[in-house]
């Protein structure tokens, strides 16, 4: 995120991506605004049921475009990326995580804990930001999503 502004940025682009998203069809799974190296990235995820084609992305690239430019809620120039949250999508928000419950997960956590710091189960519960899930070794684990690096829906293989 760039700056304090970052925040804003999201959730302006976010109040303008929505129904331009649904119009199309389609939903907003993230939004980030991001710094890398001397650059700047506005990058919009978008889903829906039956998956994301490259004309989805087109459609809603060109569909913002001009709502962004003249809501005008960057002050800095940047690049638009619109994409799929693909198939090991990060779980961010909320509905996220209430969507996948009963799914696979693969967790990293921040910092180490006995059983371990990584690992791949099911997502059990999901509660004001508390994440339960049973471990691919039958252990169930608890921890606040702000203790993980990434918690991503997972399709690996030998579950």
């Amino acid at each position: 995120m760039a700056g304090s502004k970052g925040g804003n940025v999201i959730s302006a682009v976010w109040d303008i991506a929505e129904p331009l998203a649904k119009e199309l069809g389609l939903e907003i799974w993230d939004v980030c605004f991001v710094k890398e190296g001397a650059d700047h990235y506005l990058r919009i995820f978008i889903d829906k049921e039956d998956g994301i084609s490259i004309d989805d992305c087109v459609n809603m690239s060109h569909a913002i475009d001009e709502p962004l430019d003249e809501a005008d809620p960057i002050d800095c120039s940047y690049c638009l990326e619109v994409s799929s949250p693909g198939a090991e999508r990060k779980l961010v928000r909320d509905e996220h995580f209430k969507k996948y419950i009963g799914e696979k997960i693969w967790v990293k956590l921040i910092r180490a804990i006995p059983e371990g710091r990584e690992f791949k189960g099911i997502l059990d519960d999901y509660d004001s930001g508390n994440v339960t899930m049973t471990t691919n070794e039958g252990k169930t684990l608890v921890f606040n999503k702000k203790e993980a690096s990434f918690i991503k829906a997972d399709d690996f293989e030998g579950f």
